[in-house]
């Protein structure tokens, strides 16, 4: 009997994978030219910028456009580990390096039989749609981490826990990777790890929770679902503007923190769904704890006053760790989010200047793009309500002898 066989190499997702890579050095590079505004320009100046505050010891107090975490810094600081290349080139170096540590650790976890390489091919194909935004911030860095301690969570849950906490400090999202975890120890990782880098994040560097005041007088973002509304009303006599306002581009005007307070809500209503799933769900199967990060990241962002194109990043890598399952039902939603990243590249930075003059071709882009967000957001919360809460396991079938004596008593 021939002995069975493990999956075959994957040439040729490697070679996808090594080609739109290439693509997107050479985007970012400016060896060719990506239609629309230039995406590397954070890196080059405000990046920069920030960097030659931080390598100082402080964080950059009197900047109202530094709205991050702590631990930010790292990703901020991390070209100094390649002084042989300038600011923007080491950036993008160690973004493709976060890109090759998420395939990696994909590549490795979907080895087994028990697991699918549809989640590595969601990874392949999703980043590089996104255009070369995705080099030019470092969200993907971050996904790295997020991929990483959801992977680790499998067998290691103080591992995830400790890396969840990390990634939080980076950028608070991947604090929301522990609302399907079942176990204390996670938790208790993920609090010790955040209280020991915010200690001694405190402790060196002056400012290191500023940014927290940062965001008070935020409009609502041309990219957000609720901007809709605004660029529709624009077309209708509204009178406000557009405007770049805390780093992003801007709704401000009439009814804008209407608008604004409204996103809040459902933030707050997204929140108090999750904690209600978490209360009633009875079923935790080994995808499950993936598959309630991914809806988690998707109500949060869909409901946010800015969706900006980096934010597609983080559900691509957590829809790549939901399909490693096979037994994952978030296949549909994670096709929507592919779809999304192809019209949110066309948005921005492609017809981006539709979007910010309010053309019925740019309303179009953000309709369809902000519409599959929310159809994926829907969607994956059926799902994961009917495989954890909805779940009811099949009445067992009887046995044979059970049979021929009900027979023997019916008849």
């Amino acid at each position: 009997m021939a002995e069975a066989r493990g999956p075959r190499f994957p040439y040729v997702l490697l070679a996808v994978w090594v080609l739109t890579r290439l693509a997107l050095l050479l985007f970012v590079l400016k060896v060719f030219v990506f239609p629309g505004p230039d995406v590397t320009s954070d890196v080059a100046v405000t990046y920069r910028n920030w960097y030659e505050v931080l390598r100082t010891g402080t964080f950059p107090l009197d900047d109202v456009t530094w709205q991050y975490p702590p631990a930010a810094a790292l990703a901020i600081l991390s070209p100094a580990l390649l002084p042989f290349l300038a600011y923007p080139e080491a950036f993008f170096a160690l973004a493709l390096a976060a890109d090759l540590c998420a395939l990696a650790l994909l590549l490795y976890a979907g080895r087994r039989r028990e697991r699918s390489r549809r989640g590595v091919w969601v990874w392949v194909v999703g980043v590089p749609l996104l255009g070369p935004t995705v080099y030019s911030r470092y969200d993907v860095m971050v996904t790295a981490v997020a991929v990483a301690a959801l992977l680790a969570g499998v067998r290691h849950p103080r591992v995830m826990g400790a890396l969840a906490a990390f990634g939080a400090l980076l950028k608070v999202w991947p604090l929301l990777l522990l609302v399907g975890t079942t176990g204390r120890r996670a938790w208790g990782a993920a609090a010790a790890t955040a209280a020991g880098v915010a200690l001694l994040f405190t402790a060196l560097m002056p400012g290191a929770f500023a940014f927290l005041t940062f965001q008070r007088d935020r409009g609502t973002e041309v990219e957000s679902l609720g901007a809709l509304v605004f660029h529709v009303a624009r077309h209708h006599g509204w009178e406000g503007r557009v405007l770049l306002n805390y780093g992003s581009v801007e709704f401000l005007g009439p009814y804008v923190d209407v608008v604004s307070t409204v996103a809040l809500m459902l933030t707050g209503l997204a929140f108090g769904w999750l904690l209600l799933w978490r209360l009633c769900a009875t079923r935790f199967l080994v995808h499950t704890a993936a598959d309630a990060s991914f809806v988690a990241v998707l109500l949060f962002t869909t409901t946010s006053r800015v969706i900006s194109p980096q934010y597609l990043v983080w559900l691509v890598g957590l829809a790549a760790v939901c399909l490693l399952f096979r037994g994952s039902r978030m296949g549909p939603p994670a096709g929507m989010v592919l779809v999304a990243c192809f019209f949110t590249v066309l948005e921005f930075p492609v017809y981006f200047a539709d979007v910010v003059g309010s053309t019925p071709f740019g309303i179009t882009l953000l309709v369809i793009r902000n519409g599959l967000l929310v159809a994926a957001t829907v969607t994956a919360g059926v799902l994961l309500w009917r495989d954890t809460v909805s779940y009811r396991e099949p009445a067992p079938v009887p046995s044979r002898a059970a049979r021929a004596g009900e027979e023997s008593l019916t008849g």
